[in-house]
C-alpha cells in the first residue's frame, strides 16, 4: 500500500510546488519535509506561517491514508495550528492519526526545523466523503 500512497502523493500540485519530500509512512503516521524558499517568507523573513499550515494538513492526510488507503475521498473540516518559534529552515511535520471515526478524523502534527527545534503544533481534521453507505476501511 506504501507504494499506492507514494503514487498518489506525487499526482497532488502542492507538493509539487513545495518540493514536499515524504521522509516516513507507517501505520496512522506520516513524516514529511518541504525545503525553505527564500521567496516563500513570511513578514518576518521566516518560513511562512501559511505554508506550514499546508505542510501540516498535507501530512495528516498523508497519515490518513496509511489507515484508509489513497483511494478514499476526504477533506479538511478544520484546523489549528499554534506557532511556537519562527522555522529558518526547511521544515519537518511528523503527523499522527488521533482516531479514525466512522466520518471524522482527528490528526495531531507536530512541526520542526532542521535543528529539531519544534516550531508549531496543529490538530487537523478530516471528514471522509465516501459513497453512502460505504465503509471507511479501518
Amino acid at each position: 500500500m506504501k507504494e499506492a500512497i507514494l503514487k498518489r502523493i506525487m499526482r497532488i500540485p502542492i507538493v509539487d510546488t513545495l518540493q514536499m519530500k515524504i521522509i516516513s509512512l507507517s501505520d496512522g503516521c506520516c513524516e514529511a519535509m518541504a525545503p525553505r524558499k527564500l521567496g516563500y517568507d513570511g513578514v518576518f523573513e521566516s518560513f511562512h506561517g501559511g505554508l506550514l499550515m499546508t505542510l501540516a494538513d498535507s501530512t495528516a492526510c498523508f497519515a490518513i491514508f496509511t489507515k484508509t488507503g489513497p483511494d478514499l475521498r476526504l477533506t479538511t473540516t478544520d484546523m489549528s495550528i499554534r506557532f511556537l518559534a519562527p522555522c529558518l529552515s526547511d521544515a519537518f511535520a511528523k503527523a499522527e492519526v488521533i482516531k479514525v471515526g466512522r466520518t471524522l478524523c482527528p490528526v495531531t502534527v507536530n512541526l520542526y526545523d532542521s535543528h529539531n527545534k519544534q516550531v508549531a503544533l496543529a490538530q487537523v481534521t478530516y471528514m471522509f466523503l465516501n459513497h453512502k453507505g460505504a465503509e471507511v476501511p479501518r
